[in-house]
């Protein structure tokens, strides 16, 4: 569908949010992020672009592709990348986010992290035929699906090994965005180095925090050093681009495929059952059924008393509904709660948000039985999401 553009004027005096600079190039939206300022102005032609890069198409057998890019002074610069490099896509981050592709795709899927990330490997899984969108942050996949830039989110909530991915659950609370699946996925570790190099010649190894921590008793044993990267992916890349024999990377076989690196080790993980769980996320729930294994996610925060734990919990077992998960979160906007102990006077106390994933359907009576007992006992109450179980590792 072509874009007619509409001259288009806007202006706020006392502006509550910083407006995008936005562009127009061969009919698709470009926003650009970075601007500081709420500007007046007009969408009338192409003239509006400010920003923007230009990719050539590539065709097979081509050696580079060639990306230019208008600087402030009004000069064109090009760079060209390597084949293989340049046709992986770039991680969009929250100051650059790409428009909609043009392949006609039906679904795209944001996910943190570089292509090659277990993030994309959730991804495949839960849709085997979609278009996979890397972003910097877990932050700009959120934003992403906001911006209708992808369809849905793809993000790590908590993994077997390493526990629970408290940024995720913050950010959960901060955006509007609804669960509408999970994913359970295996993690399988591999230390990756340049084709040819053998373990001896490996002295650093560099990846994600949590994986170097999954790996830290192998790791030791080899005596490598161990060195944090952005993402696992991330450091594959580094690894393929910087060519030196002493360092590699811990990540999927899938990476050391898309970046032409060798396997020196499969599982090198120091415990071999190790999963994470992804929440796949949407603009929109789904609509829960009763015909499956669903599980619902809620957020909540207590009222002052004692045993208020106790009684939000028991309006669960009352009703035999299995809680498959809790997590305690500060409230950032007022972290603490005064309590008048008539014993010893006033105290301060951590005033908490609690999350709970049960496995029951929205659509049953007894979770929406349990839901409203909760609410004689809750301040705030958020549904974040009623979705089918993912029982297939």
């Amino acid at each position: 569908m072509a874009l007619k553009y509409v001259p288009i004027s806007f202006c706020l005096q006392k502006p509550l949010l910083e407006a995008p600079d936005l562009g127009s190039y061969r009919g698709r939206i470009v926003l650009d992020m970075r601007s500081s300022k709420l500007k007046c102005f007009a969408l009338d032609d192409v003239s509006t672009q400010r920003d923007f890069v230009l990719v050539e198409d590539e065709k097979p057998g081509a050696k580079t592709s060639l990306t230019g890019k208008i600087d402030g002074d009004g000069t064109t610069v090009y760079r060209a990348f390597h084949k293989d490099l340049n046709l992986l896509p770039k991680p969009l981050s929250i100051s650059n986010l790409s428009p909609y592709p043009a392949n006609g795709s039906t679904v795209r899927i944001a996910y943190q992290g570089n292509p090659g990330a277990y993030g994309e490997d959730a991804a495949l899984k839960a849709y085997p035929n979609c278009e996979t969108v890397p972003c910097d942050q877990f932050e700009a996949a959120f934003n992403a699906v906001e911006l209708w830039l992808v369809d849905k989110a793809v993000l790590p909530i908590e993994n077997s090994v390493g526990g629970s991915i408290h940024r995720n659950y913050d950010l959960l609370l901060r955006h509007r965005l609804h669960i509408v699946r999970e994913v359970q996925l295996v993690v399988n570790h591999c230390l990756l180095a340049l084709p040819g190099a053998t373990m001896q010649e490996v002295k650093r190894v560099f990846s994600h925090p949590q994986a170097l921590a999954q790996c830290e008793m192998a790791l030791t044993n080899l005596g490598i050093i161990r060195v944090s990267a952005d993402d696992s992916a991330g450091a594959a890349l580094m690894v393929a681009s910087r060519g030196k024999k002493d360092m590699g990377a811990i990540a999927s076989a899938r990476a050391a495929a898309l970046y032409g690196l060798d396997i020196l080790k499969e599982k090198i993980q120091d415990e071999d059952d190790n999963i994470t769980r992804y929440l796949v996320l949407a603009r929109e729930p789904i609509i829960p059924g009763t015909d499956g294994v669903y599980k619902t996610s809620i957020v909540f925060t207590l009222e002052e008393g004692p045993g208020m734990l106790f009684k939000a919990l028991a309006v669960f077992s009352l009703r035999d509904i299995n809680l498959s998960k809790i997590e305690s979160r500060p409230q950032k906007g007022r972290p603490l709660r005064v309590v008048d102990d008539s014993n010893r006077g006033s105290a301060m106390y951590f005033d908490y948000l609690f999350y709970i994933d049960f496995e029951a359907s929205m659509a049953e009576p007894r979770a929406q039985n349990a839901l409203e007992h909760l609410q004689e006992y809750a301040g705030f109450l958020r549904v974040l999401g009623s979705y089918p179980m993912d029982i297939v590792v």
